[in-house]
């Protein structure tokens, strides 16, 4: 299970951005994640509050944004979301060859925290 060590490393990103910011703690992270992204959803969602113990981002909320495959053709132009079972060919024309545009993300979108000053507002979004 290859998600434990993407927390792992989500959780890293989060926490040196959380620091930078001046977080007591972080209460949600927005994620963006491609349908190509080669990660499971439910796996990532079970591995992140392990990989989250003992960190800044221990409780938080991981929201996952999930992002369609989008492709345009190369040779007629024509883009398209294509769903599972993936084709990579052009419904239009028929072309193999084409460019994609969308669907591979894995990226931080946004972090909520809180703030470690005293007397300032207490959710902050901080953007990686």
């Amino acid at each position: 299970m290859h998600e434990l060590s993407i927390a792992c490393n989500l959780v890293e990103i989060v926490e040196e951005a959380a620091r930078a910011a001046g977080a007591a703690r972080v209460t949600r992270v927005q994620l963006r994640l491609g349908d190509l992204a080669g990660v499971v959803e439910e796996a990532l969602r079970f591995s992140f509050p392990v990989a989250a113990q003992g960190t800044l981002a221990e409780g938080a909320e991981l929201a996952i944004e999930r992002v369609p495959v989008r492709v345009v053709c190369r040779q007629c132009l024509t883009e398209q979301t294509l769903t599972p079972p993936f084709v990579f060919r052009c419904s239009a024309c028929g072309a193999l060859d084409v460019q994609f545009l969308q669907g591979r993300e894995l990226q931080v979108e946004s972090i909520e925290i809180e703030e470690n000053h005293a007397g300032e507002d207490d959710d902050e979004t901080a953007n990686p």
